[in-house]
C-alpha cells in the first residue's frame, strides 16, 4: 500500500490527527494493533478526562465534541489542592479563571468513541486493525512500513500515536526520558452522601495521593495513588470495603460512600521523547509526552500537538511543499517542546515536592499552598493555566 501519510496507533491521538486532516487530499493509512471492534466501540476504562477550554475548542472544530453524549459532560468548576490532614489548602475558582467553569471532565471512552466516529467513512483513511508494526525503513522520499502480516506500507510521512511505551518510536532511534514513579493509580466512580459542588480535589495524604473528579450529582470519580504492595492489598477488598476504605482515606469529609462502577488500576510512569521528528517521521500524544496524571493535561498536549502538526502539514500542502518536509517537522518540534516541556518538568518537581513524606518537604508544601492562596496574581496565573484559555501555536 502506499499512502502520504502512515499513523500508527489509533487512539484519541491518531484519530484526532487523521480527523484534522479531513479535506486535504491527502491519503492516510491508521494502522493498529487492536482489533477494529475495540476501537470502534471502546469498553469504560474508569478514566476521567479533565478538558479544557482551549481542547474544547479544538474538539469543536474536528466535529468530536457534538458527538459526545450531554450527559456525561461535567462540569468541573474549581479545584483545590490540600496537604496531609489540613481542612484548608489552595482553592482556584473559576473566578480566578474568569468563567463559569475551569474546564469539563468527560469520560475517556466517550472521547475514544467521539474520535473514531469522526473519522468512520472518511474517503482519505483506511484503517487497518489487528496488524502491528514490525519494522521501518526509509527508502529515498518515502518511509516503508513492515507490518506483522508481511505486508508493507510506504508513507510520504509517518506519525507515531503508539503510546509512551511507543515501539515505532525505538525503531526511529529516538530516545525518551522515563521515569518510572513506582506508584499504581486506582480510578473507580463512587456515590457520595454530601455534595461535591463540581469542585475537584488533589489530595496530597501521607503515603497516599488522592483526587476527587466531580461527575454528577452525587456521583464523583476518585483517583487513589498508593505504592503497589498498598495497593495490591485495596485491590484484594470486596466493593463493600473498598467503598469504606476510601472513605474513611477521604475523612469522612463527603459523608458515606458507595462503589458505583468498576475498579481500574494503572502504573504511573512519565515519558517525554528525545526529539518529537525524525527524517519524514513525527510523534505526537504520549509517544511524544506522556504526563503524570497530577496536571490533568495529558490528552490536552496530546490533542494541541496532533493539531500543530496537521497545521504544519496543511500549510505545506496548501503551498505545495513537501508535507514532510525538514522545515514543517522543526516547526512543528520547536513548538511542541516550548509548549511542553516546561509543564513536563514543573509536573515531575510537584510530584516529588507533594508525594515526599518527609517532615521538611511537609513544611514546605504547606507553606506554599498557604503562600499562594493568598497571592490573587498567582492563583489567576494557575487558572490560566488550568483552562488553556490560549490558543494553541499555530
Amino acid at each position: 500500500m502506499q499512502v502520504d501519510i502512515a499513523i500508527v496507533g489509533a487512539g484519541p491521538a491518531g484519530l484526532c490527527f487523521a480527523r484534522a486532516l479531513a479535506g486535504t487530499g491527502l491519503k492516510i493509512a491508521l494502522i493498529e494493533r487492536q482489533s477494529h471492534e475495540a476501537i470502534a466501540k471502546p469498553a469504560f476504562d474508569g478514566r476521567e478526562i479533565a478538558l479544557t477550554h482551549g481542547s474544547r475548542r479544538i474538539m469543536e472544530t474536528l466535529g468530536l465534541w457534538a458527538r459526545l453524549d450531554p450527559a456525561q459532560i461535567f462540569d468541573l468548576r474549581d479545584a483545590r489542592i490540600l496537604n496531609g490532614d489540613a481542612d484548608t489548602g489552595l482553592t482556584i475558582t473559576a473566578g480566578d479563571g474568569n468563567g463559569r467553569q475551569l474546564g469539563w471532565l468527560v469520560p475517556n471512552h466517550q472521547i475514544r468513541q467521539a474520535a473514531f466516529d469522526a473519522v468512520d467513512g472518511l474517503a482519505n483513511v483506511e484503517l487497518i486493525c489487528d496488524t502491528a508494526v514490525r519494522g521501518v525503513t526509509r527508502r529515498g522520499d518515502s518511509v516503508e512500513l513492515a507490518l506483522d502480516d508481511d505486508k508493507t506500507v510506504s508513507a510520504r510521512l509517518l506519525v507515531a500515536a503508539d503510546s509512551r511505551f511507543s515501539d515505532v518510536r525505538r525503531m526511529l532511534g529516538i530516545g525518551a526520558r522515563m521515569r518510572d514513579f513506582g506508584k499504581r493509580m486506582l480510578v473507580c466512580r463512587v456515590a457520595h452522601e454530601r455534595p461535591h459542588d463540581h469542585v475537584a480535589w488533589e489530595w496530597f495524604g501521607h503515603g497516599q495521593t488522592m483526587a476527587l473528579l466531580p461527575l454528577d450529582a452525587g456521583r464523583a470519580s476518585v483517583v487513589l495513588t498508593l505504592a503497589p504492595e498498598a495497593m495490591a492489598q485495596v485491590e484484594a477488598m470486596d466493593d463493600v470495603a473498598f467503598a469504606a476504605d476510601i472513605q474513611r482515606r477521604f475523612l469522612d469529609r463527603l459523608g458515606t460512600m458507595t462503589t458505583v462502577g468498576t475498579r481500574h488500576v494503572y502504573p504511573l510512569v512519565g515519558v517525554y521523547a528525545d526529539r518529537f521528528v525524525a527524517e519524514r517521521a513525527a510523534l505526537i500524544g504520549d509517544a511524544a509526552v506522556g504526563m503524570h496524571p497530577v496536571t490533568a493535561h495529558g490528552f490536552n498536549l496530546g490533542l494541541q500537538g496532533a493539531e500543530r502538526l496537521a497545521n504544519g502539514i496543511r500549510r505545506a500542502q496548501d503551498a505545495g511543499r513537501d508535507i514532510a518536509g525538514r522545515a514543517v517537522l522543526a516547526r512543528f518540534q520547536r513548538q511542541h517542546r516550548l509548549a511542553t516541556w516546561p509543564l513536563f518538568a514543573a509536573t515531575g518537581i510537584v510530584a516529588s515536592l507533594y508525594t515526599d513524606d518527609r517532615a521538611p518537604a511537609r513544611l514546605v508544601r504547606s507553606a506554599t499552598l498557604r503562600i499562594a492562596q493568598r497571592l490573587t496574581p498567582f492563583r489567576r496565573l494557575i487558572a490560566a493555566h488550568l483552562t488553556q484559555e490560549r490558543p494553541a501555536l499555530r
